[in-house]
């Protein structure tokens, strides 16, 4: 089984102001979806990416947040087991960020001992 990443990608919107139920409703769908990989044992972990951050090059230029340039974020990652790129894709096909007009970018992971 190979390992994928799911990189979620999405224009942030200012004026979305969720009400306390609706951001726990968006919660349990997130919870939903992910329990249906898990359930399947395909999970293999995740994180949300906050906006804070710094982007740096070699010439040692530091820009304030990883985003100066472009409108869309990446605001967090999947990681998942699978026999293939289509399958992968298939698992993400239920990703709640699609529900909030972002985009699910499905990537595999290459193993590389650098020892």
């Amino acid at each position: 089984m190979k390992e994928f990443m799911l990189i979620f990608r999405h224009i942030p919107n200012p004026a979305y102001q969720p009400s306390p139920e609706e951001m726990q409703e968006g919660l349990k769908h997130w919870q939903t979806w992910i329990g249906n990989i898990a359930g399947q044992g395909k999970f293999i972990g995740t994180n949300e990416l906050s906006e804070e951050g710094k982007t740096f090059n070699k010439q040692g230029v530091i820009s304030d947040g990883p985003y100066a340039e472009v409108k869309e974020i990446v605001g967090g990652y999947f990681l998942l087991k699978a026999e293939s790129l289509d399958e992968a894709i298939e698992l993400s096909q239920g990703c709640p960020i699609l529900e909030y007009g972002g985009s699910v970018e499905v990537r595999t992971i290459v193993q590389r001992d650098y020892e």
